[in-house]
């Protein structure tokens, strides 16, 4: 057998070192083993080897070691993935924690601000907060990676634990009678202060919002903007003539689903899509005539009936549209209005103030503002706005002023976004314009600017 070159250099290391080649052996389980050694006459030299064992127990030995190291390494990385979702699970409740940490920091500034006028309702909803934060903690003390924010995290809802207690024991020491009494007292103020922010000049109109799609091209839609806090009934009456049935709703969203809640027969048919519900009661301009008829849903009858003096009807003065829309009945927040015009005035509008019960004329101001150049009119706060059209492109164009008795031109545009409007009144409750848009009914916001005056002030 032919030792290979690694055994010779093996020898001749040997050699070298002084050692018998013949003695030097090397265990089969770690390499080639040598027995004896010499040379040949051409001074070869001659050994006897034995290769080593190819044990394969040997080697499944070490595959077995290298599987289970692998096996570790897997682990390892399992672990490390289990580790990773648990860390972006509980980085989502840190987030979570932070956002209502932010919350309740919030809250207990406007506590801070006022303690006074916190009520027990207030109270229980930080409680439920509270209770809400308390599961988090054993989450948070898992979250290791950073021991100093669990901490600070732990120590905060400590505090604000004892803040409530506190609150929770003040809130106790006051009589709630004083409390009440004290919410009374906010609440008027607030309507005073709400009674100085009444009237404004308009600056803005935004929108619309459409609120159904029904009817005809032309039409009305009201609420009373008299009637109290919790009466949101709608009245609807659809063409602008030939009809004598309004429709009523409970609520806009009566209105909305088609529920109505009663129908009225009225004694005239109407002319316009003018109409305006106020203190209870139907204004509407009798058909073929200057009428206006005061018409009660309460008891289904006519309250008062009174002819407007000069006041052309049937399509004489109406608005661009045309429609019968001579003669606009309106309300805002001083009272019930009458616009039309009159061939003394030249067919320029005329702005009438009217008694509500009798229907009589209390005053009247005449405009320089061409009846049929409008598109359609409103009332706010005393001053007659004027649109200039009634198609793509309206805009409100002129307004009239019955305190000063004085006009300016305008220029507050809005979105006329079905094309064709024949129908515009602004509701002082809601501080909002009901509008008949081509067979929608929309309602647009308004911006007033607001002058307050304080009881300082001369």
């Amino acid at each position: 057998m032919q030792p290979s070159a690694s055994i010779l250099n093996l020898l001749l290391v040997a050699l070298l070192a002084g050692l018998d080649p013949s003695k030097t052996q090397i265990s089969p389980k770690e390499g080639w083993q040598v027995y004896s050694s010499a040379q040949d006459p051409d001074g070869r030299c001659i050994c006897t080897v034995v290769a080593p064992e190819q044990n394969l127990c040997s080697r499944d030995a070490k595959s077995k070691q290298l599987r289970q190291l692998l096996e570790k390494v897997q682990n390892m990385s399992q672990s490390i993935e289990v580790l990773n979702l648990r860390t972006q699970r509980d980085f989502q409740y840190v987030l979570r924690m932070e956002t209502q940490m932010k919350g309740l920091k919030a809250k207990f500034r406007q506590i801070e601000d006022d303690r006074k006028t916190l009520m027990t309702k207030h109270f229980q909803e930080l409680k439920e907060k509270m209770d809400e934060l308390l599961p988090l903690i054993p989450v948070l003390e898992q979250y290791k990676t950073d021991a100093k924010l669990i901490t600070q995290f732990k120590e905060e809802i400590r505090n604000l634990s004892s803040v409530l207690t506190g609150i929770q024991e003040e809130i106790g020491a006051y009589d709630y009678e004083e409390l009440h009494q004290r919410v009374l007292s906010l609440e008027t103020r607030l309507r005073d202060c709400m009674k100085k922010l009444t009237c404004g000049k308009l600056m803005k109109i935004t929108g619309p919002i459409t609120v159904k799609t029904s009817g005809t091209r032309f039409g009305a839609w009201m609420t009373d903007p008299l009637a109290p806090e919790k009466n949101n009934r709608v009245w609807y009456m659809d063409s602008y003539t030939n009809n004598k049935i309004v429709r009523e709703y409970k609520s806009i969203a009566d209105f909305v689903s088609g529920a109505e809640s009663r129908t009225y027969n009225l004694p005239f048919k109407w002319a316009g899509t003018n109409h305006v519900v106020y203190n209870g009661s139907l204004f509407f301009n009798k058909y073929q005539s200057n009428i206006i008829i005061k018409y009660s849903f309460d008891t289904g009858r006519v309250l008062a009936q009174r002819s407007l003096e000069y006041a052309g009807f049937h399509n004489v003065y109406p608005y661009t549209w045309g429609g019968f829309s001579d003669i606009d009945l309106m309300a805002d927040e001083i009272g019930l209005w009458a616009v039309y015009a009159t061939n003394q005035n030249a067919g320029n509008i005329v702005i009438s103030q009217l008694n509500q019960d009798t229907l009589e004329v209390m005053k009247s101001w005449s405009t320089g503002y061409p009846k049929r150049s409008a598109g359609e009119s409103f009332m706010i706060c005393g001053t007659l706005y004027v649109t200039n059209s009634h198609l793509t492109g309206a805009k409100v164009y002129y307004s009239y002023s019955t305190k000063t008795s004085t006009y300016e031109y305008t220029d507050i545009p809005f979105h006329n976004q079905y094309f064709h409007i024949s129908m515009l009144d602004y509701n002082a409750r809601d501080r909002a314009l009901y509008a008949w848009n081509n067979g929608h009914q929309v309602l647009f916001n308004v911006t007033l600017f607001h002058i307050i005056k304080t009881e300082d002030d001369t």
